[in-house]
């Protein structure tokens, strides 16, 4: 027990500066959530059960524009689709004994600053650790969705746009250790870099959507990876 409590408290103090970045993302949603005729408690359900900035503010779009259910649920599946692919890397990082009911409550707050975090852990990762993470960036996201409801209007639009910057440094922090560490991982950086801004060259990447070039970049990057660096039976 005294294990688990560690890795929580740990985990907690980890999340703490996701959870920063989170805020200020999740407040200029808040805004836009706002603007689309959203109340407060709404946005706070809404963000509490879907922690995915880029999910949440099409889902904006499309209850704004009265849509459907069904292309709620089909724009939110291609969007959010990396997801299940983040889920499957993480599955082999954490402790086989655990059951399935516990992998799917560690895998409920999978996003892409959470993965990487976890991923970077000692294994088997601690399912402890990983709730202690989701204490404290579940909140942050919720709490910045509802403050930039309330008092979004009261900032300057230059500010509200200034603070999502916090999450794309925080991620680069996560990033950046273990890539000095290990040059494969640093090679492995740098290429999907180099992909990413080669999908804004060319043409026909504009009719796909984020989610999907995401998706594309993982599974050709971590194919070629795989094959010029095999995981050996021991590392496993």
């Amino acid at each position: 027990m005294g294990t688990g409590l560690s890795s929580y408290t740990r985990g907690i103090r980890d999340g703490l500066p996701i959870a920063i970045g989170y805020f200020a993302v999740s407040f200029s949603l808040g805004i836009l959530m706002r603007n689309s005729g959203l109340d407060p408690l709404q946005g706070l359900v809404m963000s509490l059960v879907n922690n995915t900035s880029a999910g949440e503010a099409a889902a904006v779009g499309i209850i704004a524009d009265g849509g459907s259910y069904l292309e709620m649920a089909i724009n939110q599946a291609v969007i959010n689709i990396r997801y299940f692919l983040m889920s499957a890397a993480l599955c082999v990082h954490l402790d086989p004994g655990l059951s399935l009911g516990r992998r799917m409550l560690v895998g409920f707050d999978v996003t892409d600053e959470i993965f990487a975090t976890l991923i970077g852990q000692k294994q088997p990762v601690s399912e402890y650790f990983a709730y202690g993470l989701a204490s404290i960036t579940i909140p942050g996201w919720a709490a910045g969705t509802v403050l930039g409801i309330v008092f979004g209007d009261i900032l300057p639009a230059d500010i509200v746009s200034a603070l999502s910057v916090a999450l794309y440094a925080m991620f680069i922090a996560v990033v950046i250790p273990p890539a000095r560490k290990d040059g494969r991982i640093l090679a492995i950086v740098l290429v999907s870099m180099l992909g990413s801004w080669l999908f804004t060259l060319e043409p026909i990447a504009s009719y796909i959507s984020e989610g999907v070039k995401i998706i594309i970049l993982t599974l050709v990057i971590s194919a070629l990876a795989a094959v010029i660096w095999p995981l050996k039976e021991d590392e496993e």
